[in-house]
């Protein structure tokens, strides 16, 4: 009967150190894993999302993600089934609508649907109405970019696709000839994209001809450059407005001490000689 005596049974034993030490390192490191996999994932949709095209009428895109609560509203009004809502794996921006127009462009509805049903402003209806009346044609989901290298009307070879499918034909792309002198007899028809008129439907996208879309939209912050405050068109009264406030800042060196036209003509004698 010794065996069912108290001192007798064995006494669960507390974890040691180690094994302690071992178990923190693995949680440690599960929870270390799982961050990255989480943080990887919204650099990741971050990183789309500065690529994303939007609906007519958004935001900035840093205001657009704070303020669109992801309802689904515009995808659900828009009657060509262009809008679509990111889903998980997307590497976008969970929830959020946007559009791939080699797919299926935005057909610039004239009563923009997909814009009076966000309840949250983050489709800006003021920004695509015109005297009091919805205005598609100043919608600014992006802007249209021409790759020369592989468009082939830049080729030689007649192409108008894009320009043919611009609804705002003949202002947002137009068609610039020009003498083809590798053969003397023809002439490029070269599409060119005006920026201030091109809303960023990617309809032009759509009916390119080539296997990979030689002209695509990108949103206008990426496809834009910025000549800065440093130049100023001087025949254009709007963008001389901005010298209102500018400074004037003078600096001298030995080259701005002589006339324009003693250095011109000094230049010239040196290469003479």
């Amino acid at each position: 009967m010794s065996e069912n005596r108290p001192e007798n049974k064995k006494k669960k034993q507390p974890l040691s150190d180690r094994r302690k030490f071992i178990l923190g390192m693995a949680r440690s490191v599960g929870l270390a894993t799982l961050g990255g996999f989480v943080w990887s994932a919204y650099v990741d949709e971050v990183t789309a999302s500065e690529l994303l095209l939007r609906p007519p009428g958004a935001i900035k895109e840093g205001d657009f993600l704070k303020t669109c609560i992801k309802c689904g509203l515009c995808v659900e009004a828009c009657p060509y089934d262009t809008l679509l809502l990111a889903k998980p794996g997307d590497h976008k921006p969970l929830g959020t609508p946007y559009f791939v127009p080699r797919d299926i462009p935005c057909y610039m509805c004239p009563d923009i649907p997909c814009v009076p049903v966000c309840p949250t402003g983050a489709l800006d209806e003021s920004s695509v109405t015109t005297d009091g009346k919805l205005d598609i044609n100043i919608a600014d989901m992006g802007l249209a970019v021409v790759d020369e290298e592989s468009c082939i009307a830049f080729w030689g070879i007649q192409c108008d696709a894009c320009y043919r499918a611009c609804p705002i034909l003949g202002k947002a792309i137009t068609i610039e000839y020009q003498q083809n002198k590798r053969t003397g007899k023809h002439a490029f028809m070269k599409p060119i994209v005006h920026s201030d008129a091109c809303t960023g439907c990617g309809l032009c996208e759509k009916a390119c001809v080539t296997e990979k879309p030689a002209i695509h939209i990108l949103p206008r912050e990426t496809a834009m450059g910025r000549a800065g405050d440093y130049y100023i068109k001087g025949w254009d009264k709007k963008d001389e407005q901005r010298l209102k406030n500018a400074k004037e800042i003078k600096t001298t060196t030995e080259v701005s001490k002589q006339k324009a036209s003693d250095k011109l003509n000094g230049d010239l004698l040196e290469g003479l000689y």
